[in-house]
C-alpha cells in the first residue's frame, strides 16, 4: 500500500511541485493550505506522514503541531527557515520527528520521509529493562504497564538506548541510526529528543536518572544493579 502524506503549506507553488516528485517517488499526497484544516485532517487519521510548515497564516505550524500531537502520534516532519534554530528546537520539543530547513532538494525531503519510514516498520524485539518495556514490532513502549506515548525519534533512541542498556552510545551513532544522518557538533536535535525522552519516562523506580549524558560522547541508559542503585 502507498504511503500517504500530508502536506500543510500555503506555498502553492512548492506544494505543486513536491506533489509531483512525492507522486513520482510512489507516494500519495494531499495538499493543505491552511493550519486548521491541515490539523483537521492530520488528526483523522488516514496518513501515514505529515509535512507541516512553520509559518502558516491564522494557525501556525507550532500551534498545528500542538493540536496534532494532541490526537495523534503520526510522524511529523517540519519545514523551518533556513538558519533560525529556534523553530527547529520549539518543534521538536513539542513532538516533531525532523525538521528540514527551507529551500531544501526534493531529493532530500524524501530521504527524510524514508528515513522516518525505516524508524517506524519495528523489528519485532522486545526489551525490558527494569520497569520499562519496548515492543519494536507494536511500536509501544509501557512503563508498569502504562502506555508511553512518544513520537517514531524519541521510540528509535529508546530502543537504540535500551538494547544497549549500560553502554555509552555517541551523539553520532545515535543520530545516523534513529535519524538516518550524520551528526553536526551544532545540531541539538538528539539532545532535544533524549530531555523530551527524560521528561516522559521520568526518573527510575529508585529516582535515580535512566538516560545520562557523558559529556563530549553521548548518552547512556542506566541499568538497576543488584543493590537497588543504577549503573
Amino acid at each position: 500500500m502507498a504511503t500517504r502524506i500530508l502536506v500543510i503549506d500555503d506555498d502553492r507553488e512548492l506544494c505543486a511541485l513536491l506533489a509531483d516528485y512525492l507522486a513520482a517517488e510512489g507516494f500519495l499526497s494531499d495538499l493543505v493550505h491552511d493550519g486548521l484544516q491541515g490539523v483537521e485532517q492530520a488528526c483523522g487519521g488516514q496518513y501515514d506522514l505529515v509535512v507541516l510548515d512553520v509559518m502558516l497564516p491564522g494557525l501556525n505550524g507550532f500551534e498545528a503541531l500542538r493540536r496534532i500531537r494532541g490526537v495523534s502520534a503520526v510522524p511529523v516532519l517540519m519545514l523551518t527557515a533556513r538558519g533560525e534554530e529556534v523553530d527547529r528546537i520549539v518543534g521538536l520539543e513539542l513532538g516533531a520527528d525532523d525538521y528540514l530547513p527551507k529551500p531544501f532538494n526534493p531529493r532530500e525531503l524524501v530521504a527524510r520521509i524514508r528515513a522516518i519510514q525505516r524508524r517506524s516498520a519495528g523489528s519485532g524485539t522486545l526489551l525490558r529493562v527494569a520497569d520499562l518495556e519496548l515492543d519494536a514490532g507494536a511500536r509501544a513502549v509501557r512503563q508498569e504497564g502504562r502506555v508511553v506515548e512518544l513520537t517514531s525519534v524519541e521510540f528509535s533512541l529508546l530502543e537504540l538506548l535500551l538494547a544497549q542498556a549500560g553502554r555509552v552510545i555517541t551523539r553520532d551513532e545515535l543520530c545516523r541510526q534513529a535519524m538516518g544522518r550524520r551528526f553536526s557538533p551544532y545540531d541539538r536535535s538528539i539532545d532535544v529528543h533524549i530531555s523530551s525522552l527524560r521528561r516522559k519516562l521520568g526518573p527510575a523506580e529508585e529516582g535515580s536518572e535512566r538516560i545520562k549524558s557523558v559529556r563530549g560522547v553521548g548518552y547512556i541508559y542506566l541499568r538497576p544493579s543488584a543493590e537497588g542503585g543504577s549503573r
